[in-house]
């Protein structure tokens, strides 16, 4: 438990945390990865080298640096945290590694003239009392999906049973479990963690389910990054009947039950998380306006698809914004989305629930967009691949 002396020492280390942070961060990153070499799967080295990584962390320890006296001020900050290590499989013997590294980063980027004895004593505390509130939640959440039905702790075999070419840059991916029993059913918006062995080295990523789980497999839609040793490895290598480790479902990002119009906006393959939504949304009467941008048709992911579901189901307005007039598809728009077309294709009352996932530019558009045309800010609901940023 912090004392009074230590929380104020932790709240006027806040100013040196808001210049310096990230250097802090960066430098406990490659002394963590480079001495404990056990952890580095649970990182993403394409965050790490972008630099996403540590200003996520900077951000967070930012965060509960400023609001050590009311933590509950943190809000969903906590739960996203939470289901992101619950997905990677973050247990308690990781945390005195990163423990041990931030108090040495501390030290060594701050100086002992800043970093005294009192000042390390004081962020030891601080660390200790936020990781038993993340160690015991975990547990809880573990706990959770291991009783539940369908449900397990730590790795499941699976095994690939189909794949499908949904563009030209994204693949989907159908995994049903080796031992023929059923699977948990994930929540629409949630994601999976995989287990991978590539070129000898242990690899951890977190996929969005991009459809509905019916109890019996679980699908995800992947796009081939430039640099991404996955994505590479599962649109290039992993064949049908391979078999890998799957983590159980996870993630706060998910549908809220209303007879609020809802509005599902993505840009690239943001699309992902939102189609489960829409598929979960079709099966009330709940009205939908679901808007995609995508660079061109090309690389449009599950347009058909969602052009057929419109067909059939009234209540469904689809749009389409293509950055660019390539790729054979026609659309709704070319060009940035904008104020002025989310104005003439979101519902005349802005009362609605509004999803919205993509590239963070995107998001950080999206977000202003909506907050112009009325819609309320508790109502605008958005989650980030990767590490959490600020959308500002």
């Amino acid at each position: 438990m912090l004392n009074a002396e230590q929380r104020a020492i932790i709240k006027a280390t806040v100013p040196l945390l808001e210049s310096g942070g990230e250097a802090l961060t960066t430098h406990f990153y490659k002394m963590m990865l480079s001495e404990y070499p056990q952890v580095r799967p649970l990182f993403n080295q394409a965050h790490q080298a972008s630099g996403d990584q540590p200003r996520a962390l900077a951000n967070g320890v930012l965060m509960y640096a400023r609001h050590i006296d009311q933590l509950e001020q943190l809000g969903g900050l906590v739960g996203q945290i939470i289901n992101k290590h619950v997905a990677l499989q973050i247990l308690p013997e990781h945390y005195p590694i990163v423990g041990n590294c931030l108090l040495r980063a501390i030290e060594e980027v701050l100086g002992k003239e800043i970093a005294t004895p009192a000042v390390i004593d004081a962020w030891g505390a601080a660390y200790g009392q936020l990781a038993d509130i993340l160690i015991g939640a975990e547990e809880n959440l573990y706990k959770q999906k291991e009783e539940a039905e369908g449900g397990w702790r730590g790795t499941r075999e699976f095994r690939l049973v189909r794949r499908e070419q949904e563009s030209s840059e994204i693949v989907s991916f159908y995994f049903a479990p080796v031992d023929g029993k059923p699977v948990l059913k994930a929540e629409p918006g949630q994601y999976i963690g995989l287990k991978l062995d590539i070129d000898g080295a242990e690899q951890r990523r977190n996929y969005s389910l991009s459809a509905l789980c019916d109890g019996k497999e679980y699908r995800i839609s992947v796009k081939r990054e430039e640099s991404g040793k996955v994505s590479s490895y599962l649109h290039d290598v992993l064949a049908v009947g391979d078999t890998l480790q799957l983590f159980p479902p996870a993630g706060d990002f998910t549908l809220v039950a209303s007879e609020k119009p809802l509005v599902l906006i993505s840009g690239g393959v943001g699309i992902t998380p939102t189609l489960p939504m829409l598929q979960a949304a079709l099966q009330t009467q709940r009205e939908v306006h679901f808007i995609h941008c995508a660079r061109n048709g090309a690389v449009h992911a599950f347009r058909d698809w969602i052009d057929d579901l419109a067909e059939r189901h009234p209540q469904l307005k689809r749009f389409y914004c293509y950055a660019e007039p390539q790729g054979g598809a026609s659309a709704d728009a070319v060009g940035l989305l904008s104020e002025d077309l989310l104005a003439e294709w979101l519902p005349q009352a802005r009362d609605v629930d509004a999803y919205f996932l993509g590239p963070k530019g995107f998001m950080a558009a999206v977000k202003r967009q909506l907050k112009g045309l009325g819609v309320p800010e508790q109502q605008s609901r958005y989650e980030f691949f990767g590490p959490a940023a600020a959308l500002e």
